[in-house]
């Protein structure tokens, strides 16, 4: 039964791949590099399509220094990104390419209860959107629970699932809000997985639906 569930996560990115679809596919890395007990950093690429794959939506890359006010539990990051966007032009086959340029700081503090460990993160973002500066603030609630073992350790199945809402600072206040469940599977200290759906919210009243395949690499 182990063996079917991995064999399923290792084969859906190709069927993602291989399909031609509306469903929006996201292929996300995220990697963190511990300098000392105090001190680490974060870095991250999203390459996110319209459909499976092929039909660029956004390009986001994001890098940025934590510190550790406890060790493992609660940590402050500062960071930059650079977000690329291609826009459709209303109901055209036209698109539109935004430059995106971003200051963030975060706090992140996780907990456990029973089995269930709990990832709280807020983020407040200064975005410079082409012309435009922007304010936004984040709140993302995350849990994961082991399958197969009482922790998640090595060779663990388990179940992740997250809400994140986006919050403007003026105009309309809602930005979005993005609800994620998925399947990981952590291989070793070092390295997990992740597949899952995720159904985003958008201002207007409008959603979108993403296939997200994930990679973790601690080093």
């Amino acid at each position: 039964m182990k063996k079917n569930i991995l064999l399923i996560l290792l084969f859906l990115p190709l069927v993602g791949v291989c399909q031609d679809s509306s469903f929006g596919n996201w292929i996300i890395y995220f990697g963190n590099k511990k300098i000392d007990n105090k001190w680490n950093l974060h870095h991250e690429v999203q390459y996110r399509n319209y459909n499976a794959i092929g039909d660029l939506e956004q390009l986001l890359l994001r890098t940025g220094l934590g510190y550790n006010l406890t060790e493992n539990n609660n940590n402050l990051l500062v960071g930059y990104g650079y977000i690329l966007s291609e826009n459709y032009i209303g109901v055209t086959d036209d698109k539109n390419t935004v430059n995106e340029y971003r200051i963030y700081q975060q706090f992140i503090t996780r907990q456990k209860i029973s089995r269930v460990g709990i990832q709280h993160r807020y983020r407040f973002e200064q975005r410079f959107v082409e012309a435009d500066f922007k304010l936004r603030f984040r709140y993302f609630l995350s849990l994961n629970v082991p399958l197969n073992k009482s922790e998640i350790i090595d060779k663990t199945l388990y179940f992740s699932a997250y809400n994140e809402i986006f919050l403007n600072t003026e105009n309309s206040v809602f930005d979005r809000n993005r609800l994620y469940s998925g399947l990981g599977y952590k291989l070793n200290a070092a390295l997990k997985f992740e597949i899952g759906y995720m159904n985003q919210f958008l201002a207007g009243g409008k959603n979108r639906d993403q296939l997200n395949l994930i990679t973790f690499f601690n080093f």
